[in-house]
């Protein structure tokens, strides 16, 4: 299959580099560019393409208005490449949250030669994006609106000094936004949770403040030694990965540098096989929207020692390769649309 790949994008220089580029490739095949969104979206129309490749800062209508427009009507996977992305930018994780498969850094200086650099990068996330299959996102499904109603972070009576069962998460692609729908689905005494979302160094600590503000759970990056509690969710730090320890009858993380497993730091492996390791039957491991098959193996570890396992299903996943290879090593109890994950997870919270 031939990846059709639309550019939008201000800079005549980026559209010439990236068609550049994308003439060296036969797997993919540019039909078309634009410099602003204006004049992309008939041209879109006649030319169908599988993939957008997105610039944000853009005279006119900008990059994130038209992303917003295009999945609220008519979703095509799209990857932002902007010079906005940078740093772990708030407005790249807004893309994110609107709906962008994946979001690739460019700088100011030294354009053309960062692109013939970034090939083979860029060739990837345009494939994995073709394969994806972002949903139609509307105000009435957005956790963000949603979250105001739901914003409640007093410990409830009940559960305040109840044993912890930990529950361990782990996404990649798409999963920025099937974890704002399933946090903030949460009430503020929810189980803890630790969370392996991949991520760039300096992104998630952002990721974690934005759903720290729309979550009535606490939400924040992970910091070695942290106790896992109740109302409180973990996310791993980019560039490090993050471990489930035990003492004196606590959950805490370890958060800890070392090589990339399965190509990725931090990883869902490491994650899931210390939950098998130190919280066994009690743990709850569920994997989401993701390409590859990190997790996978540490799903089955966390099986195999009798924890519950849950998959997303491939109906509402963007890309279905993480939750497809848990399931083919019959790693998994159960498969579940996104939005019946939340309610899992009190489930499990609430089983004797």
């Amino acid at each position: 299959m031939v990846v059709k790949v639309f550019v939008v994008d201000d800079s005549a220089i980026v559209r010439q580099a990236l068609a550049h580029i994308l003439a060296g490739n036969a797997e993919v095949e540019l039909v078309g560019s634009a410099p602003n969104p204006m004049l992309a979206m008939e041209a879109i129309r006649k030319s169908a393409p599988d993939v957008l490749l997105l610039d944000i800062e853009m005279p006119g209508m900008d990059g994130l208005t038209f992303l917003r427009q295009i999945m609220s009507t008519n979703p095509i996977p799209t990857v932002i490449c902007s010079t906005l992305s940078t740093e772990g930018s708030k407005v790249a994780l807004e893309a994110l949250s609107a709906g962008a498969i994946s979001v690739m850094a460019k700088p100011k200086l030294g354009l053309k030669q960062y692109m013939e650099d970034s090939r083979r990068d860029m060739i990837l996330a345009l494939k994995t994006a073709a394969r994806s299959r972002p949903r139609v996102r509307t105000s009435a499904t957005d956790p963000a609106a949603r979250a105001i109603t739901v914003r409640a972070p007093v410990l409830s009576s009940i559960h305040a000094f109840a044993m912890n069962k930990p529950v361990v998460m782990g996404s990649s692609t798409g999963g920025t936004q099937a974890l704002e729908l399933v946090l903030t689905s949460l009430p503020g005494d929810a189980p803890g949770i630790a969370i392996t979302q991949h991520m760039p160094e300096k992104f998630t600590a952002m990721y974690a403040q934005r759903l720290n503000g729309l979550c009535a759970m606490q939400v924040r990056e992970a910091k070695d030694g942290d106790r896992l509690e109740r109302g409180l969710a973990l996310i791993a730090p980019g560039g490090l990965h993050m471990q489930l320890r035990k003492a004196a009858g606590q959950y805490y993380v370890h958060v800890v540098d070392g090589p990339p497993v399965n190509r990725h730091k931090p990883s869902v492996d490491v994650l899931f096989k210390s939950a098998a390791e130190v919280a066994g039957r009690d743990a709850l491991g569920i994997i989401m929207t993701g390409m590859g098959d990190d997790g996978a193996r540490g799903m089955k570890s966390m099986h195999d020692v009798g924890a519950r396992t849950i998959a997303q299903n491939e109906e509402t996943c963007v890309v279905f390769g993480m939750p497809k290879e848990a399931i083919k090593l019959q790693a998994v109890d159960d498969i579940l649309p996104l939005e019946h994950i939340a309610r899992a997870i009190l489930q499990f919270d609430s089983r004797a």
